[in-house]
């Protein structure tokens, strides 16, 4: 009973060491942001994400359990680009807390720090999920996170000064190996620049970006909304016409009508993580990748 007793009370005080070096605590609205977060802060930071991998970022419920984390955050970093209006700012309302107020220190959007891409020239919400800023899936290029990481470390060292050079080092040592991965990814991806893609939905002009690819069709007939069977006949007319390479799909979406235009066309659908967590081997940001490329160059190989 001694034993057991000395030995719970070397846990708790472990727990309670481990809660007292976190200087910074995060609220993260997507996991990408929870992982580039860990990276730079270490044990220095008590990070949290609102999503999962297997969640659409669109469509959360402001949860009580959300509102309490956001209570007591001093950081929140989120995609922004209009991607959690529909949730975030009713939690920012009901937490009400100061430190995350527009303006100030802890309030960080890290589309603000990429040039975005897919900026509608007119926006009509008839048009479905249109997003006014462009397109605020950041997260699909490697080169991106590189500039995130760059701004994050700065606000990271403003809101917590006495352990600016920690969080310098470790973003410092971050980005090293970030570019020694983005290198790798590039030369894995060079042979298959022009590869043309239909996508499910418009989450992947990043992607494209960043390794050439050429989206020709998209499986949604208007953003956010599920196709009708006049827009998929439609595009499998198009697509045996003129076939693309490959179909995508990000892992939290629904595949069937990716495996439907699929089956009829002959094109090969995947599925992409998308995100940290979007699948079992994408557990960190280095593996999102490595795993993301890995599943194409299969697909585009064979």
């Amino acid at each position: 009973m001694f034993k057991k007793i000395m030995m719970l009370t070397v846990v708790i005080i472990g727990i309670q060491s481990n809660v007292a070096l976190a200087n910074i605590n995060v609220f993260t609205c997507e996991p990408e942001w929870n992982a580039l977060v860990k990276e730079l802060g270490g044990n220095k930071v008590d990070s949290f994400s609102a999503t999962n991998g297997l969640q659409d970022p669109h469509h959360i419920q402001a949860r009580p359990g959300l509102i309490s984390k956001m209570r007591k955050a001093d950081l929140l970093v989120c995609s922004g680009a209009g991607l959690e209006v529909g949730w975030l700012p009713v939690l920012l309302r009901r937490a009400s807390n100061p430190k995350l107020a527009v303006n100030q220190p802890g309030y960080f959007f890290a589309a603000d720090y990429v040039k975005l891409l897919g900026i509608p020239k007119e926006i009509d919400r008839s048009q479905g999920d249109v997003h006014a800023a462009g397109n605020p899936h950041i997260q699909t290029s490697p080169k991106n996170i590189a500039l995130v990481a760059k701004a994050l470390v700065k606000r990271m060292k403003k809101i917590d000064p006495e352990n600016a050079g920690y969080y310098q080092q470790n973003t410092d040592n971050f980005l090293k190996r970030w570019k020694q991965s983005m290198r790798k990814w590039k030369k894995q991806l060079k042979p298959f620049k022009g590869a043309t893609f239909v996508v499910q939905h418009d989450s992947w002009d990043y992607l494209m970006d960043f390794a050439h690819f050429e989206q020709v069709a998209t499986i949604e007939e208007k953003p956010g909304i599920p196709p009708s069977s006049g827009h998929l006949s439609n595009l499998l007319k198009q697509l045996k016409g003129n076939p693309a390479d490959i179909i995508i799909h990000a892992g939290y979406q629904d595949k069937r009508a990716s495996e439907w235009l699929s089956g009829r066309s002959g094109i090969k659908a995947v599925t992409l993580p998308f995100t940290v967590g979007g699948d079992d081997k994408a557990q960190d940001l280095f593996s999102l990748y490595d795993e993301t490329f890995s599943v194409l160059t299969k697909a585009l190989t064979h």
